[in-house]
C-alpha cells in the first residue's frame, strides 16, 4: 500500500502536471471504483484543478467550485501519467482522468478491487473523510506521546491506525520499529519516557529519509511504487540478515498483514509467537533465536541421517531382491546388482511397482 512517502511523492509530481489544467472528463473502466453518488461524477468535467493534496493515504484533486476528487489507492492501486487520450489498460485499468496535457491512469494489479474514487462538495465533506490521525512530521513530542497512549494497542497496530497516526502503513511501521529497537507487539501504553522519545525520533527520521530517497531516485512521475525495497532493513526481508546485527529477520503473518522484525535488536532474542503456527507446534515452538538455531541444526542432522539410512536400506533391499529372483532376474531388472541406491526422497516413486503395473496393463474399451 502506498504510504506517506509514496503518496507525498505522487502529490509533488502530479501537482505541476495538472494544477491550472482543465479536467476534460473521467472515464471509468470498473463500476466498483466510484463510491459516491452526489454530486454526479459528470459535474467534475470542465473544471480547473486548483490544488493537489494528501489526506492521510488519499490523494485529493481540488477543482473549481469547491469540488474534490478523492483517490484512495489502497493496497495495489497505482497511478500512471500518459499522453492525452491514453487507452485504459484492459487487465488492471480502473479509470482515466483526461487533461489536455496528458491522461492520469489508475490501475490496480489485484483481484480484490479496493481502490476507490469519491467526488465530494465542500471542505466540510472533505474533512469528513479524514480519519483524524496525527501528522507526525508536523507534530512535537508531547502531541506524539498523547496520541500514542490514547488507546492501548500493540505498537504495530497503533502506528498503522489512521485514526491515531496519519499515512503510516505496514511497510514503514516495520522500518520505524526496527530503527527504534522496539517490539512490534509491545503495548503503546507500556513505553517509558526514553522509549517514547526513541520511537518519536525513529518515526520522523524513517519517513523523512525515505521521502528524500524516493525524491532522489525518481526523476519523473513515479512508476515503480512498491512496499518492498532492497534498501529496507526488515520489511520484506524475512530470513535475510539484519543490517544492524546480522541475525535473520523474523516474520509473523496474521490476517492479510505481516510484521517483520529482528529478534536480536527488538525483542531481546525472543521469537514472537505466531497465532496459528505456535498453537499448532505448542511445546515445539522455539522461544528464542538460540532454540531456533538448535532446532534447525537438529533438522539438518536428522535429514542427513535419514538420507544415509535410506540409501543403505535401498542397497539392502536391492541385494535381497537379487538373491531371491536369481541371476536371470538380476540381469533384467533395473535394480539388479551394481545399480546405484535410490535416495530416500525418491523412494516413494518406486515403492508400489505392482500398482503401477496394474495401471499400465489395465485397459478400457476404446482406450489406447
Amino acid at each position: 500500500m502506498p504510504e506517506l512517502p509514496d503518496v507525498t511523492l505522487y502529490v509533488e509530481r502530479l501537482a505541476p502536471l495538472v494544477i491550472g489544467e482543465t479536467l476534460q472528463g473521467v472515464r471509468l473502466a470498473s463500476p466498483f471504483l466510484l463510491r459516491s453518488v452526489e454530486p454526479p461524477l459528470a459535474a467534475a468535467a470542465g473544471r480547473r484543478v486548483t490544488a493537489v493534496r494528501r489526506l492521510g493515504k488519499r490523494i485529493v484533486l481540488a477543482l473549481e467550485g469547491g469540488l474534490f476528487l478523492v483517490l484512495h489507492l489502497m493496497v495495489a492501486g497505482r497511478l500512471r501519467w500518459r499522453p492525452a487520450g491514453a487507452v485504459i489498460p484492459g487487465r488492471h485499468g480502473l479509470g482515466a482522468f483526461d487533461f489536455d496535457s496528458g491522461t492520469l491512469l489508475l490501475t490496480e494489479a489485484s483481484s480484490k478491487k479496493r481502490a476507490s474514487l469519491l467526488l465530494v462538495q465542500g471542505e466540510a465533506a472533505l474533512a469528513a473523510l479524514d480519519p483524524g490521525g496525527l501528522e507526525v512530521l508536523d507534530a512535537d513530542l508531547p502531541s506524539f506521546r498523547a496520541a500514542l497512549v490514547r488507546e492501548s494497542h500493540t505498537l504495530k497496530r497503533t502506528l498503522t491506525d489512521p485514526a491515531i497516526f496519519s499515512g503510516i502503513g505496514n511497510a514503514y511501521s516495520d522500518e520505524i520499529l526496527h530503527r527504534a529497537r522496539l517490539s512490534p507487539f509491545k503495548r503503546s501504553t507500556d513505553l517509558d519516557g526514553e522509549e517514547t522519545e526513541r520511537l518519536f525520533a525513529a518515526t520522523r527520521d524513517t519517513l523523512v529519509e525515505w521521502l528524500e530517497r524516493l525524491r532522489h531516485d525518481t526523476e519523473a512521475f513515479p512508476e515503480k511504487v512498491t512496499a518492498f525495497r532492497p534498501e529496507m532493513a526488515v520489511h520484506g526481508r524475512f530470513g535475510l540478515p539484519c543490517p544492524r546485527c546480522g541475525a535473520p529477520v523474523q516474520r509473523i503473518v496474521y490476517a492479510e498483514n505481516e510484521a517483520n522484525y529482528c529478534a536480536a535488536c527488538q525483542t531481546g532474542g525472543r521469537l514472537l509467537a505466531d497465532r496459528a503456527l505456535s498453537r499448532l507446534l505448542k511445546a515445539d515452538w522455539p522461544r528464542t533465536l538460540v532454540q531456533l538455531e538448535e532446532r534447525q541444526r537438529k533438522q539438518r542432522r536428522g535429514a542427513g541421517a535419514a538420507g544415509a539410512a535410506g540409501g543403505a536400506g535401498a542397497d539392502a533391499g536391492v541385494a535381497a531382491g537379487a538373491v531371491a529372483a536369481g541371476a536371470a532376474a538380476d540381469a533384467a531388472s533395473p535394480a539388479g546388482p551394481g545399480t546405484r541406491s535410490i535416495p530416500a526422497a525418491a523412494a516413494p516413486s518406486a515403492a508400489r511397482p505392482a500398482r503401477r503395473g496394474r495401471r499400465a496393463g489395465s485397459s478400457r474399451p476404446g482406450s489406447r
